[in-house]
């Protein structure tokens, strides 16, 4: 399995996360973006190319060797600076309040225990810094609902904990942020993959 998780999910990942219908999502999702950006779940880079000018850096924090060595083209052809700065987003290694925005892409479906990635975006947040979101997750559609509760086991074995039947939404303002944008829809494709979730939210000032 730790060949597979390392060497092959995150090729399967840069391959169906990257289709070309995700490119105007990924665009959604990084306006607005400025200053110093924390990125977690960064994989092999597909954002890199729609970041706005108005970002300073960008702060990637990415687990897999092979994604971020994939990133390395992407990157070299940006004018926008990126540094890999953690492992984990769980434990970001950066210092409270550092950060004006974040950015996760298809990356709360995944990481083991979201209220604590966000927890810790929330940390290195300045106060009124806003966290973007790009994810797919659990349908409002009772009978997709069900199929992706049934699909989720096999889902998770197969895409290295990739969960079916999250709420984006619900998970971001869980953590305390008051959501600004907030668009859902689905694209092209089988249902219980294709509930799409684009959004903004800001820590409060105080």
């Amino acid at each position: 399995m730790g060949v597979y998780r390392e060497k092959v999910v995150p090729r399967l990942v840069d391959r169906m996360c990257g289709a070309g219908g995700f490119e105007r999502w990924r665009a959604r999702a990084v306006d607005g973006l400025s200053g110093r950006v924390v990125e977690v779940g960064f994989g092999s880079g597909l954002n890199v190319p729609h970041y706005p000018d108005a970002v300073e850096v960008v702060l990637a924090v990415e687990p897999a060797a092979v994604a971020r060595r994939r990133a390395e083209q992407r990157i070299r052809a940006s004018p926008v600076r990126v540094e890999h700065v953690g492992l984990d987003g769980q434990e970001i290694p950066l210092d409270d309040a550092c950060c004006d925005a974040a950015l996760f892409t298809f990356t709360l479906c995944t990481v083991p225990d979201p209220a604590r990635a966000l927890s810790e975006v929330r940390r290195v947040l300045r106060p009124g810094g806003a966290v973007h979101f790009l994810e797919h997750g659990l349908s409002p559609e009772a009978g997709v609902a069900k199929w992706q509760h049934r699909l989720e086991p096999l889902q998770r074995r197969v895409a290295d904990g990739c969960h079916l039947t999250r709420d984006a939404s619900a998970l971001v303002e869980s953590a305390g942020f008051v959501m600004q944008r907030n668009e859902q829809r689905y694209v092209r494709g089988p249902k219980p993959w294709c509930w799409m979730t684009v959004g903004v939210a800001t820590k409060p000032a105080s």
